[in-house]
């Protein structure tokens, strides 16, 4: 329906063709400048979205700590995250996008610095998006990152020596391994191909988990007497509340790594990829469901959550080319891995809290690989030198760092403090203090 305040305006610039022309030619059109306000729409939605994972983070590893522990995790959590936001705008995104380097490392150690107040179409790089939006969306991944070592070595760490670390990951480890496939490095140029991250994120802090619970020891009573002895989270309710919002966090994680929505095909590609993130979540946690059924004669909920983000990392190597069909079952083997990973980890005595080293490590390796069975310009080879590249760079640069700060400071609470929990002797604050143990 036709405005009838516009029409005087209108009817006037019809006696003045030559504003009107200079109108025109000053306001490019949307075919123009579309590309770039959806791109970065897309970057701004897909960020708070995977924002939204640190919540799912704190709850899942909130539920499955021990309640006296309860009040550590989510100050490390919330800690983190403002952490990685700092250093990734300090150093880490210049870092991990240089620009032109050798491929390995780049010596570009300046800060973000996002465009000018009110650009101008003219001004703007209209073949992408903007930097802010860019730099928003990239930061929610190096936070990700340094949650998943939070959980995996809970209940016993020290605050100070855990968040020096994730001064190091945040700012230097993730951003320089980043760069040498999302920032066009060696591994880029071999033909790497790991489309949000299965590897670059999951896996990454996954090594980083694996070397600092190897450093740091199990929990005190955890193997004892050659058996494994059981402690259950406080509140499986918020374990679960955390983990449908990281299976919803998970849409921009995926969706968003398109880096493009300013076309039919770029948005169709970004609707496709929900969907196959979807149908692996959904399928790890059937598999994981059904498995403990058969194997314990009882389901266990612990594992048929850590079966639906086993699917969600294995699938976010490549959830666009895979047919829904192929998502099921690429999730489903996901799901499957942690069901038997998590036992084989405490048959070697490594304690991991929450079962982050199978969730992001494990099912990370596999969804990596898995690449190959639907895109056919990766070849095994390619996604096994990555994995290999990442897993080495990640588990010894996080392990000499874990020895220097064991050494420096110390990164394990005493055995007082530990039995007492981390709540009252870390930090003098419970979660639950009306609670009576």
């Amino acid at each position: 329906m036709k405005n009838k305040h516009l029409l005087p305006l209108t009817a006037g610039l019809a006696l003045l063709p030559g504003l009107a022309l200079a109108q025109d030619a000053a306001a490019p059109g949307f075919d123009e400048i579309g590309p770039y306000i959806m791109t970065t729409l897309l970057f701004l939605v897909g960020g708070f979205l995977v924002f939204w994972m640190a919540a799912g983070f704190a709850m899942l590893e909130a539920g499955l700590v021990r309640s006296k522990n309860v009040t550590m995790q989510l100050t490390k959590n919330i800690a983190l995250f403002s952490i990685a936001s700092i250093m990734y705008w300090l150093v880490g995104f210049n870092l991990m996008y240089p620009g032109d380097f050798n491929g390995y490392f780049a010596f570009n150690f300046v800060p973000t610095v996002l465009e000018p107040v009110g650009l101008a179409a003219a001004d703007a790089s209209l073949d992408y998006a903007s930097v802010a939006s860019d730099f928003f969306f990239q930061l929610m991944f190096v936070a990700a990152t340094a949650s998943i070592v939070s959980g995996a070595l809970a209940e016993r760490i020290k605050l100070w020596p855990f968040l020096i670390f994730v001064v190091v990951l945040t700012g230097i480890l993730y951003p320089i391994s980043g760069s040498w496939q999302w920032g066009g490095g060696w591994l880029s140029e071999m033909g790497f191909s790991d489309f949000a991250g299965s590897t670059i994120v999951h896996s990454v802090g996954g090594w980083a988990a694996l070397a600092g619970a190897l450093i740091l020891g199990p929990r005190l009573g955890k193997y004892k007497d050659g058996k494994v002895n059981p402690m259950p989270g406080s509140n499986l309710a918020l374990a679960t509340l955390g983990t449908f919002i990281l299976w919803l966090g998970w849409f921009g994680f995926n969706g968003g790594s398109q880096l493009a929505a300013g076309t039919v095909g770029d948005i169709t590609d970004v609707g496709r990829i929900f969907a196959n993130t979807n149908m692996a979540a959904a399928s790890g946690a059937v598999c994981a469901l059904i498995l403990t059924q058969v194997l314990y004669k009882k389901v266990d909920l612990t594992m048929v959550l850590n079966g639906c983000l086993a699917g969600l990392v294995s699938i976010t190597a490549e959830p666009l080319a895979p047919s829904l069909f192929g998502s099921l079952w690429i999730g489903a083997v996901g799901g499957a891995i942690v069901v038997f990973t998590v036992p084989f980890l405490d048959k070697l005595k490594i304690d991991d809290v929450v079962g982050a080293i199978p969730v992001h490590l494990f099912a990370g390796i596999w969804g990596t690989i898995a690449v190959v069975f639907y895109n056919t310009d990766a070849s095994l080879v390619t996604q096994l030198t990555g994995i290999v590249a990442y897993g080495v760079f990640t588990f010894v640069a996080a392990a000499v760092l874990w020895f220097i700060l064991k050494a420096v400071m110390g990164i394990r609470v005493s055995e007082e403090a530990e039995v007492t929990g981390l709540d009252t002797s870390e930090l003098g604050m419970e979660a639950y203090p009306d609670f009576v143990r």
